[in-house]
């Protein structure tokens, strides 16, 4: 769990075959857990458990996608933690196998994304799917991992709702991924336009956090917007009876895995999906939108965009300097609902060098 991750070390020994005598070994570490959905829950060792998620790009303003080493990998993934977060959505990139590594040690469940193909072609599905590929299997022996999501918001299959290929392609990305490992669950496409996914993620960027609440508040409520028309974002929700029997049925849990994005900014250009003016009222309006999904009976799990401003996009719970908009308790309280924090406080400085 999450809360209190134990992991296992672990010791393979080539030998000789007559003698025994030990040839070469390997030591690694591993983890003992299974992730699953059903009822309508995301379960964690058959039990279901609440996603409290927020959405990362790793961007830092002068490295980029790199970090500066395993210390601020380490912080970034405590830092998470202390904001009330259970889990990271890894969004557009392939992530350092170090943060991989802390999340294994400290307790942080991943969703684990990559870079979408700018659009749709043979090439495009030829070196996505191995890429894709290559990532799955680099990545499936850490215990963190309990997502995968190949593609986001139609991202490189921009005509899925109406192209047969493109809807084609996306089944193929799920099914080989289960195909590689059928310990997890998949997400087709992130946020809309779903043709076979496990988990129903949906991009809701709604600030009125009294309409939010209203959307999603019980089980018909719920059910009417993600099946209604083309949903909060413009676009339709699913595609295909398939995936809509396995929403009705009740299977396939429903979670807001984008939400939020409110910009605090003196920056002409900065951007957000909404703007305060200060900070109080940005801790008020992140605290009516995260209020707002806790209440809802049916929404099992949520994504916060996003952990750090990322160039223009100023829409992060920290600047991109990795100080706070406000206080790590007021976000804790607001992440969780509740005050008292059981997670350790970071012990080293994000943005830190080893």
């Amino acid at each position: 769990m999450p809360e209190n991750p134990v992991l296992l070390d672990v010791e393979v020994a080539l030998r000789e075959r007559e003698d025994r005598s030990v040839l070469d070994t390997v030591a690694s570490y591993t983890g003992l857990r299974t992730v699953s959905v059903g009822g309508g829950a995301f379960k964690l060792n058959g039990q279901p458990y609440y996603l409290r998620s927020v959405l990362n790009q790793g961007f830092r303003p002068d490295t980029q996608l790199a970090s500066r080493g395993t210390s601020e990998l380490r912080a970034e993934v405590e830092l998470i933690k202390a904001m009330g977060f259970n889990a990271v959505r890894v969004h557009q990139k392939a992530e350092d196998p170090r943060f991989l590594h802390w999340a294994d040690r400290l307790g942080l469940i991943v969703w684990a994304e990559t870079g979408s193909a700018y659009e749709f072609s043979s090439t495009a599905v030829a070196l996505l799917m191995t890429e894709w590929l290559e990532l799955v299997r680099r990545d499936r022996s850490h215990p963190s991992v309990a997502v995968w999501v190949p593609l986001n918001e139609s991202w490189g299959v921009q005509d899925i709702s109406t192209v047969p290929a493109q809807q084609a392609f996306a089944r193929s990305l799920s099914n080989v991924t289960r195909a590689l490992d059928p310990s997890r669950p998949v997400v087709s496409n992130e946020g809309w336009e779903h043709v076979d996914s496990d988990i129903l993620g949906l991009h809701d960027y709604t600030l009125d956090a009294d309409e939010l609440r209203a959307r999603y508040q019980d089980r018909q409520s719920a059910v009417d917007a993600a099946l209604a028309g083309h949903g909060a974002q413009g676009r339709r929700p699913m595609l295909g009876d398939t995936q809509r029997q396995a929403f009705l049925a009740g299977e396939a849990p429903l979670m807001i895995t984008e939400f939020g994005g409110i910009s605090i900014s003196n920056d002409e250009n900065a951007w957000g999906y909404g703007h305060a003016g200060s900070p109080e009222e940005y801790a008020a309006a992140l605290a009516g939108l995260f209020d707002a999904l806790r209440s809802s009976t049916e929404v099992v799990g949520f994504c916060y965009t996003q952990f750090m401003d990322t160039g223009q996009e100023t829409n992060g719970l920290l600047f991109s300097d990795g100080k706070p908009k406000i206080p790590i308790e007021s976000i804790f309280e607001i992440v969780t609902g509740r005050k008292d924090s059981g997670d350790q406080e970071p012990t080293t400085t994000f943005g830190s060098t080893d």
